[in-house]
């Protein structure tokens, strides 16, 4: 079992920074892929970023490409979003995910467990 506690959320203007915390319970999380995804108001849960068990492979979502940035520290079971350059259109509840297969998927149903979300505002 795999507890997931985000943290970093706030409000920003918009062009400012900020680093997203995904802190993980158990001793497996370092062989789970780890995910983030975001839920804007009326709008479905969206795929953001993902990053293999190991930290050597990443994918983005399109709309966050080239901006946002996704590490982790295993020693740590920890990962990370770095969001630089943040848009009004941000602005949504992050939550912070882990696949036990290792997937890197961007799909919604790809992951065992989830976070309870961190709220990021940014305002224009």
């Amino acid at each position: 079992q795999v507890q997931l506690v985000e943290s970093g959320g706030g409000l920003v203007q918009a062009g400012g920074s900020l680093r997203l915390s995904c802190a993980a319970s158990g001793r497996t999380f370092s062989t789970y892929s780890g995910g983030w995804f975001r839920q804007a108001p009326g709008k479905e849960r969206e795929f953001v970023a993902v990053i293999s068990a190991n930290g050597g492979s990443t994918s983005y979502a399109d709309s966050v490409q080239g901006r946002f940035t996704i590490s982790r520290d295993n020693a740590k079971n920890t990962v990370y979003l770095q969001m630089n350059s943040l848009k009004p259109e941000d602005t949504a509840v992050y939550y912070c995910a882990a696949s036990q297969r290792n997937w890197m998927s961007s799909s919604y149903y790809s992951y065992d467990y989830w976070g309870q979300g961190t709220q990021v505002t940014v305002s224009s």
